[in-house]
């Protein structure tokens, strides 16, 4: 199993995008869990080096590159998230899991 973390505000809005997610990947055969939480836990989460991605939700960009630099030593890459695939319509779901199945496919 590959496993995903959205890094998010408050970690509302991509716990629910992280669920519809990790159910369309469940639906096209993949093995794949994406988990939300927020920013200010982006160290411990990293250090912890149990997530193969992580994303970073399109209202807290400006993390990305401290983000970056905490996974940079175990080399798990990191993405943004565009507003186009932040959202929980089909077609906002089908932009991320297009996202997440670019790193770990």
């Amino acid at each position: 199993m590959k496993n995903v973390m959205i890094f998010c505000n408050a970690g509302m809005s991509s716990s629910l995008m992280a669920k519809k997610a990790s159910n369309l990947l469940k639906e096209k055969g993949k093995d794949i869990h994406v988990d939300a939480t927020t920013t200010s836990d982006a160290k411990n989460i990293v250090n912890k080096d149990f997530y193969d991605l992580y994303l970073v939700s399109p209202q807290t960009k400006m993390y990305f590159k401290p983000i970056t630099e905490y996974a940079e030593p175990h080399q798990k890459p990191v993405d943004n998230i565009p507003f186009n695939a932040y959202v929980p319509t089909p077609a906002g779901l089908e932009n991320l899991t297009k996202i997440i199945l670019n790193h770990l496919d």
